[in-house]
């Protein structure tokens, strides 16, 4: 019969058995945005220590985070061509050393230059290798169904490295250095991610003798440029392409750009103590991962166009309540509701990016798309960090991100469908 060991052996032998492969890479997508995004997101966490160490202002260090999207946003079309072309593994793999050796270098910094330099621009161009433009493809080359599952789950990394790394490096700094800090992160990503990723990632399913989940379809047995020349050109044409490219910009304004960069230096602004500012970022994380993962799954059964209508609206009522946020418990219900709809967005613009733009390079316009959202974070962090500059307050700052999230909500109402995008073209088809 064997030993109790033997069977539990044998058991776990056959749930890995019929655990189909594509979730194992769901899960290394997953690690891989938690650490790397995670230390971007921890960002907030450097900002009074960097500015009393260099001696710099808020709208200087505002600037380094600027810098840091704009060349995160830049590289992200870049990345997608390079994903087309090497393959995520190898993009993901190179960028999360990158970050890692980045990153652990700035603990040797003595003046404000080399941080403009390892992190404006050594931590944001792995960062940008290490997003979900390359993990999104990987996602659409092993699932033909349950993409809005796979995508939340994905996303929900960010989450997951924001709830984590976030409170954690808040912590760190406070029980110990901002130093030590850099140093714990970049070991991190050199000695557990890394090794995962280039031990575990596959580019597609073929090079496990797989199928992708759902099987095979024959409008996705590629996804690099699958077009004729100038398609790209008439890719910029298409009014989707705008109504999802300016909301999603909207997007990175809002969540990363100004809540990443200013939440928590708003927070001990108003006088929270760090338990309490730890309390809320950690709230707002974990509710993020339910807001990521709900809305992935709900993309499977619904509109996602309705669906960003929504969850624009909800953030624009939850920045309300911070502006009023004078209290502990209206500082963690403001991140209650924001989390659940902070990265719930991603999912379904994705979703609807492979739906409108099936015919063309996933991950050139999960590039775009990203660009867009980078923009809008370099906007998100530097505006207002000048405008706290000249009022002492943010107060203008979080009234004009309410007006830009109604704004992205009546964009959203303008999509058409896909299904129904789909129909009319079909007709046309037939006509001609």
């Amino acid at each position: 019969m064997g030993t109790a060991s033997d069977r539990r052996t044998m058991g776990f032998r056959a749930v890995m058995k019929r655990l189909h492969y594509a979730w194992i890479i769901v899960f290394i997508t997953f690690l891989i945005l938690l650490a790397v995004q995670g230390v971007r997101l921890s960002f907030g966490a450097f900002v009074e220590p960097w500015e009393r160490e260099f001696s710099l202002d808020r709208g200087t260090i505002s600037l380094i985070s600027t810098l840091s999207f704009i060349v995160y946003g830049i590289s992200q079309p870049v990345i997608g061509r390079l994903v087309d072309r090497w393959g995520a593994r190898a993009v993901l793999s190179w960028s999360t050393l990158l970050t890692g050796i980045s990153i652990f270098s700035t603990c040797f910094i003595t003046s404000p230059w080399q941080l403009f330099l390892l992190y404006g621009l050594g931590v944001s161009l792995g960062v940008g290798g290490a997003s979900n433009v390359a993990t999104s493809v990987l996602v659409v080359n092993w699932f033909s169904k349950k993409r809005g599952l796979a995508f939340g789950i994905m996303e929900a990394g960010f989450g997951a490295g924001q709830m984590l790394l976030v409170p954690g490096s808040l912590m760190l700094i406070h029980w110990f250095s901002w130093k030590l800090t850099v140093v714990a992160l970049g070991l991190l990503l050199m000695v557990i991610v890394l090794p995962a990723a280039l031990l575990l990632l596959r580019n597609h399913p073929s090079e496990k003798n797989e199928e992708p989940i759902g099987g095979t379809a024959e409008e996705e047995l590629e996804t690099g440029s699958k077009t004729k020349a100038g398609s790209v050109t008439a890719m910029f044409r298409m009014k989707q392409f705008w109504l999802l490219i300016l909301p999603f910009l909207i997007c990175g304004f809002t969540t990363v750009g100004l809540m990443d960069t200013h939440l928590i230096p708003f927070s001990h602004d108003h006088g929270f103590s760090t338990t309490v500012t730890s309390a809320a970022v950690s709230l707002l994380a974990g509710f993020n991962i339910a807001g990521i993962l709900l809305s992935g799954i709900i993309a499977d059964r619904w509109s996602s166009r309705k669906i960003l209508c929504f969850l624009y609206a909800v953030r624009a009522l939850s920045i309300v309540i911070l502006i009023y946020s004078h209290e502990p418990y209206l500082l963690l219900g403001f991140a209650v509701l924001f989390g659940l709809v902070d990265f719930a967005t991603v999912a379904p613009t994705q979703m609807l990016a492979t739906q409108y733009f099936q015919n063309y390079s996933i991950g050139l316009m999960i590039g775009w798309l990203s660009l867009a959202h980078q923009i809008g974070s370099a906007l998100g962090a530097y505006v207002p960090g000048v405008i706290y500059t000249v009022t002492g307050e943010y107060t203008l700052a979080f009234y004009l991100s309410i007006g830009m999230l109604v704004l992205a909500s009546v964009m959203n109402v303008m999509l058409r469908e896909p299904a129904a995008m789909n129909r009319d073209s079909a007709a046309v088809m037939e006509k001609v």
